[in-house]
């Protein structure tokens, strides 16, 4: 893990109407850029879908927060150090990470998708990746499902700090495919590398116990009565129409999932 102290930076605070005059909760996205899940604007603002539901969700719970940003590889530690109070980082709910923090109820549900150098011949199948290299985000369920079903079958899984790494790699041909959030993965097909050099393959075959349960917000155990204050705060947004109002500025299909 890097060092905790180097990773505390990049704060950005938004004013909440109505907020309670209380603690200030620290509010972390990764502190690589995310798009568009989060991602620094050219004054180094943070914006982003979880940027725009993190201010929402913190004005429907009454509460008083600030983003701030943390290098991926050191959030749970910072969490659970008391550096931060809440993740909202595109981090997946699983029974791993479950051991060491807690989350709220989903506040978005994308699967996984492949993409590959246009003239690699993979598919989403194991079989295909064998004498393949695939890049992977550090500490990712993405990096566990390479090491868990791609490395079996021959593949190299090559660990990155970040995605945007491992998607240049892929334009430089220097992987022959990764695998990211569909949200993200998209993205990066629309940018001028991403046209000129690749392709989606497909989802990977599901694998709950890997890919985990949709993402959620992270939050210290123990905090059971903020975590059922923030998941009315997820419903009251849903029922009322507002999480889609956000939603569909940076998505054109449903990103909640079932």
């Amino acid at each position: 893990m890097k060092p905790l102290l180097t990773s505390l930076a990049c704060a950005l605070a938004f004013a909440l109407p109505g907020a309670a005059a209380a603690k200030t909760l620290k509010v972390a996205v990764a502190a690589e850029p995310y798009p568009p899940m989060y991602y620094p604007s050219p004054s180094g603002q943070w914006q982003g879908f979880e940027v725009d539901l993190a201010q929402a969700v913190c004005k429907a719970a009454k509460l008083d927060c600030e983003v701030t940003a943390v290098a991926w590889d050191g959030l749970i530690p910072s969490l659970n150090g008391g550096h931060i109070d809440m993740v909202m980082a595109s981090m997946s709910i699983t029974e791993e990470r479950r051991k060491q923090i807690d989350f709220s109820n989903k506040y978005y549900d994308v699967p996984p998708l492949i993409v590959s150098a246009k003239e690699a011949p993979v598919d989403k199948s194991p079989a295909s990746f064998k004498g393949k290299t695939i890049g992977v985000q550090v500490a990712t369920i993405h990096a566990a499902y390479a090491q868990k079903h791609f490395a079996p079958a021959g593949a190299t899984v090559k660990v990155y700090q970040n995605q945007d790494e491992a998607n240049s790699d892929l334009v430089s041909g220097r992987v022959d495919a990764t695998m990211g959030d569909t949200d993200a993965m998209q993205t990066f097909l629309k940018s001028e590398g991403g046209k000129a050099c690749c392709e989606a393959r497909g989802n990977p075959e599901p694998d709950p116990g890997v890919l985990g349960q949709g993402v959620g917000i992270g939050l210290r155990k123990g905090q059971d009565a903020l975590r059922e204050q923030l998941n009315a705060a997820i419903k009251s947004l849903r029922d009322s129409g507002e999480y889609q109002r956000i939603a569909q500025k940076y998505f054109s299909y449903d990103v909640y999932g079932q």
